[in-house]
């Protein structure tokens, strides 16, 4: 897998957080599973992937009205979420994104920009020993309109003093994608497990 950048003079770089810098989305994915199945709710890979980006009350908000479930939203979400962490000594950083990290840093500011809760991003983060790595986390808790809105991606540009138009942002999800476009922001995207499952570039 090759991450070309765009051309551009960037000033600032902001990451997604979970399938870009933390390779975590197969082991969230488990802890979905696990989560949901205890209240009988099924849950597609493909959809799971689909909805990268977006905050864990949101997924289990949309898979009730779905499956005319009624799951009680945020001990579903927590649960996942300690599922998640339970998980992390198997977290690996996505190679290719650290590469283009590590070869800007100490020269332009970097952010993170996540649908994750601030706890998981953290906890992600140390796990891989990036966490000082960022000068700012726009976590779930930050915002109220979450990706495609550009809300998450303009309050890190504006924390971290830097016009959108001079911020490069690395995202593995559509709609994370979508959400840099709005902010009008260049973006490069990194292919999630399953697109590197079917490329053949993963097992």
């Amino acid at each position: 897998m090759n991450l070309t950048l765009p051309p551009g003079n960037f000033k600032a770089y902001l990451f997604d957080c979970d399938g870009t810098v933390a390779d975590s989305m197969p082991l969230h994915y488990i802890a979905w599973k696990k989560a949901l199945g205890e209240c009988n709710c099924p849950f597609d890979e493909e959809l799971f992937y689909s909805w990268g980006g977006v905050p864990p009350v949101e997924i289990v908000a949309s898979l009730n009205r779905i499956h005319g479930l009624n799951m009680p939203v945020v001990e579903v979400a927590d649960r996942k979420e300690n599922y998640y962490f339970d998980q992390l000594p198997q977290l690996k950083p996505v190679r290719e994104v650290i590469e283009h990290l590590e070869a800007q840093h100490g020269k332009i500011p970097f952010g993170i920009v996540s649908g994750s809760t601030r706890e998981s991003v953290v906890n992600s983060l140390n796990t891989l020993g990036l966490l000082d790595r960022f000068d700012t986390i726009v976590a779930s808790e930050d915002y109220q309109r979450s990706k495609p809105a550009p809300d998450a991606f303009l309050l890190a540009a504006e924390r971290l003093g830097v016009a959108p138009e001079f911020c490069l942002v690395f995202e593995d999800a559509d709609i994370g994608i979508q959400a840099a476009t709005a902010a009008g922001m260049a973006s490069i995207r990194v292919p999630n497990p399953l697109e590197r499952r079917a490329a053949g570039t993963i097992a």
